[in-house]
């Protein structure tokens, strides 16, 4: 058995749970909500394509590119390294653990045996500390359990999975670099940057004209759906529960902002902060009518979501281009 000590990152969302791990190991210990403000993580994504069972309502950016920005932000090293050989990809991963060097990983949630709702999503992260002969010592979100364990067949299945969001083996190291980071500038830049990205989305399914497009395209889903009551309850599900949609990220971008009001006392702020509260709820009335929709196969669900939806893009690019005068 080798084991890293370690004091895990207890979070909500997987891939800042999975990299504020590694921060920690570094000594960088920054709360949730600020790692995904420094990340610029708000956004909106609908996502639908032959290959996938149903579309995807995601409430953040792209996979990878939160580490991506939190790493600049913060002036550190990131290597991220992939493989097509599954022996090569655990070897290098063993390789850093034998070193003492906690490593994050992206893979299909579906294959964790801790998981109560398996799932195929295969942008899911989590933070590798330690393994035995037959097991694997992880850091997942406080949801599914913080620190867990799933047998190492179990992770190189996770790891080498194809399909929508997935990445060839991928693993990733933070590392300190030789410079360090003024938190303030830092916070203060990724409003901006997070602001200006999300009014100028280069297509029409991301962000604020995501939320919009999203709110015509549930209609038609619904009524061409071979499985409303798989598709809608479970899209429900990976929104309000397993940290793919709105309301989570709604809610840790509004207290990314309390934060930064503490720190810099800006009207401006306190405002945005406000009106996430309201945001944020109806995200949650969204899941809430999506979970309505399955159970019932009754389209008026689908009707009121997508007021719902039509309300929140002018709320959302509202609130952003606030934050986008600091």
């Amino acid at each position: 058995m080798n084991r890293i000590n370690l004091k895990p990152y207890v979070g909500q969302h997987c891939e800042t749970t999975a990299t504020g791990t590694l921060l920690r190991q570094i000594g960088i210990d920054l709360s949730e909500p600020i790692l995904f403000g420094l990340g610029e993580g708000l956004s909106f994504i609908f996502w639908n394509m032959k290959t996938m069972d149903c579309p995807f309502l995601g409430g953040r950016i792209k996979p990878d590119l939160l580490t991506q920005n939190i790493v600049k932000s913060l002036d550190l090293k990131l290597t991220v390294k992939e493989t097509l050989s599954t022996q090569k990809a655990w070897d290098n991963v063993k390789e850093l653990i034998d070193h003492g060097q906690v490593v994050g990983l992206k893979l299909d949630s579906f294959y964790l045996e801790y998981f109560t709702k398996p799932i195929h999503f295969a942008a899911h992260y989590v933070a590798i500390y330690g393994y035995d002969k037959e097991q694997a010592y992880l850091v997942d979100t406080q949801q599914q359990g913080g620190e867990v364990r799933t047998s190492l067949r179990s992770l190189a299945l996770a790891r080498r999975e194809k399909g929508p969001m997935a990445s060839k083996n991928l693993y990733y190291t933070i590392d300190m670099a030789a410079t360090k980071y003024d938190l303030e500038t830092a916070i203060m830049n990724a409003i901006r940057n997070n602001a200006n990205e999300y009014l100028n989305p280069p297509i029409k399914n991301i962000s604020y004209k995501g939320i919009l497009k999203a709110s015509s395209e549930i209609i038609t889903w619904f009524e061409s759906s071979n499985n409303i009551e798989s598709d809608f309850k479970t899209t429900a599900y990976l929104m309000e529960k397993a940290g793919t949609g709105g309301a989570l990220f709604r809610n840790l971008y509004r207290d990314f902002l309390e934060e930064c009001y503490k720190l810099r006392k800006i009207v401006e702020i306190k405002l945005v902060r406000e009106s996430f509260k309201e945001i944020a709820g109806l995200w949650t009335s969204v899941s809430c009518l999506f979970d309505k929709a399955g159970s019932t196969k009754d389209i008026k669900y689908i009707y009121q979501a997508s007021e719902v939806l039509k309300d929140l893009s002018i709320r959302e690019m509202k609130t952003m281009e606030l934050l986008a005068t600091l």
